[in-house]
């Protein structure tokens, strides 16, 4: 190869600009181009619902670096010796000859751009339901910085009082915020029995009832059969179980992998509809690399491919494309579905596997939910949290996480997915030498409470029932006993429907009231005294006995 390599981008935004960032760094002389469709680069995509709320009240700030400069074409061409052609549209990729074919968006010209190495970062788009009415006025997505701009116009101008989001995702639980935010009334409309389908149904029960606190109103198990308006904007939206009145409604009901460049030019696409690529981020055509939303990526916590479209997951991604096409050997493990958000007050993250993902694999698992302060009860400004944690019975591997709650959620997440990347099993975890001072968490920590809670049901010492599973039971009205081990002035601030209270001082003393021939199951506040309830009654020879899974404070319904 004669003169410097030429190393072509397409897509403007995430991955491809942290590939061409890296690609320089690592090769000074290589003529580095980014192409890009739309006008603006290089933003901070996820960062959208926030500055539709007011919270970040510059558009610029999504494209700016942290200390102000504006992340624009003249920006890269002047400090990183990058070329960016943006509104060009990448349309073919020549493969034999090393060409891609591009179009400048406002004259139609079409040109073609010589490459020794193309990392392709097209991203994904909005997934368009069949839906009738889906292109009437003020029906929007949610995709880039324009989007943006017209639904924080239309919140702010003081017409559109009732919204509606239909999809209960990560966009759209973003959106409700930023929409209640502004002071209109939402709706969230979503056809699966849950919001947030990447938590398991008790932890997104939890999520919906908190939604619901702060005047949403969450539809679950809803179809939108159309959307309806007058003089050519939005209305109304129609479901199976009425009509909701709404001026503005975003359509987030997914996204997927925008592959139709790669597609065409005869790479392969992957089981999960990303582009297949290696460790190194190439493709089926070792002079093409994919980074980003648009590439397949490889759970190794679950072990198949997945579809994981994250801001993080993008830049990393790019990063190593970036190396590898100026030759640096690096190379990507993957992900485990880590994922966190903010539902108004509330932190919400996951990671690794679901209980439902684990059983739909065929793995058998054990589960613990624990309730509890982030902080000790006597610090100013502690908070309560939950986490469900999911361990693998045959090894002990802990294996996913859930938390939620107006507490530091997102510490935990954090800890128990490098212990996951470790493939530490509980115990490993219930003893890590976290760090501790009461402003930041208790001695024995939540997470290694919740692991150590983990170890009891593994160890036969204790067995549990989630909320679901509870309510389930006892709509079913299963012949069970339902045991309350708080205080009386607990019980009487709220409980369980057909709960009986005998506080845990007195069960010892009152174990003949408590049956011995049908179903037990104990709660308190955060079921700490409920077990040792179960210990009290099987030491007294029972062996009907169970917890409720993170206690009262776990109760969404």
């Amino acid at each position: 190869m004669s003169g410097p390599q030429r190393i072509v981008i397409v897509g403007g935004v995430a991955a491809g600009p942290k590939a061409a960032a890296r690609a320089r760094r690592l090769s000074p002389e290589a003529e580095i181009t980014i192409v890009e469709k739309g006008e603006l680069i290089s933003y901070a995509g996820c960062g959208l619902p926030y500055y539709i709320s007011g919270m970040v009240e510059e558009r610029r700030d999504l494209m700016a670096t942290p200390i102000g400069v504006l992340r624009d074409p003249e920006f890269f061409a002047k400090v990183k010796r990058i070329t960016v052609r943006n509104r060009t549209e990448a349309t073919a990729i020549d493969r034999e000859s090393h060409e891609l074919e591009v179009r400048d968006v406002q004259t139609g010209e079409v040109s073609r751009l010589p490459y020794d190495k193309l990392i392709l970062a097209t991203g994904a788009d909005p997934v368009e339901p069949p839906v009738p009415g889906k292109d009437l006025g003020n029906v929007l997505r949610l995709k880039q910085v324009e989007d943006a701009d017209a639904f924080r116009e239309l919140l702010h101008n003081g017409h559109c009082p009732y919204v509606a989001i239909i999809g209960g995702g990560l966009i759209g639980m973003e959106m409700t915020e930023a929409v209640t935010e502004c002071g209109q009334a939402v709706s969230v409309i979503e056809m699966l029995p849950q919001v947030l389908t990447m938590l398991d149904v008790e932890m997104a029960r939890l999520v919906e009832k908190h939604m619901e606190s702060h005047g949403v109103k969450v539809m679950v198990g809803t179809r939108v059969e159309r959307i309806e308006g007058e003089d050519g904007t939005v209305a109304r939206v129609v479901t199976n179980r009425g009509e909701i009145p709404a001026q503005l409604v975003l359509l987030s009901i997914g996204i997927r992998p925008s592959v139709s460049l790669a597609r065409e030019a005869g790479l392969l696409i992957g089981f999960a509809g990303g582009i297949i690529v290696n460790e190194y981020m190439q493709t089926s055509d070792p002079n093409i690399y994919a980074a980003g939303d648009c590439a397949e990526k490889f759970c190794h916590v679950r072990g198949t491919p997945c579809f994981l479209p994250l801001g993080s997951v993008a830049n990393k991604e790019g990063r190593v494309a970036g190396s590898n096409a100026v030759g640096h050997t690096e190379r990507f493990p993957g992900v485990s579905g880590t994922a966190c958000l903010k539902v108004f007050d509330w932190n919400v993250g996951r990671a690794g596997l679901s209980a439902h993902q684990a059983r739909e694999l065929g793995i058998p698992i054990e589960t613990a939910t624990v309730s509890a302060p982030d902080r000790p009860h006597y610090y100013p400004g502690t908070k309560p949290i939950i986490l469900k944690l999911v361990a693998e019975k045959a090894t002990r591997r802990l294996i996913g996480i859930q938390g939620v709650g107006a507490g530091d959620v997102i510490k935990r997440i954090d800890v128990a997915i490098t212990a996951m990347t470790a493939k530490m099993t509980v115990d490993d975890v219930a003893h890590l030498d976290l760090a501790y001072a009461p402003p930041y968490s208790e001695a024995m920590d939540v997470l290694i409470h919740g692991a150590n809670i983990l170890r009891n049901k593994l160890d036969g010492l204790v067995r549990g029932v989630t909320s679901c599973e509870l309510k389930a039971a006892l709509e079913a009205q299963e012949d069970l006993f339902l045991l309350d081990v708080r205080t009386p002035d607990e019980h009487d601030a709220g409980s369980i429907p057909g709960s009986v209270l005998i506080p845990l001082g007195a069960v010892s003393g009152r174990s003949d009231e408590i049956p011995r021939d049908k179903r037990v199951v104990i709660y308190c506040k955060t079921s700490l005294r409920a077990y040792e309830a179960v210990r009290i009654l099987e030491g007294k020879g029972y062996n009907n006995v169970e917890i409720l899974d993170g206690g009262f404070l776990a109760w969404p319904h």
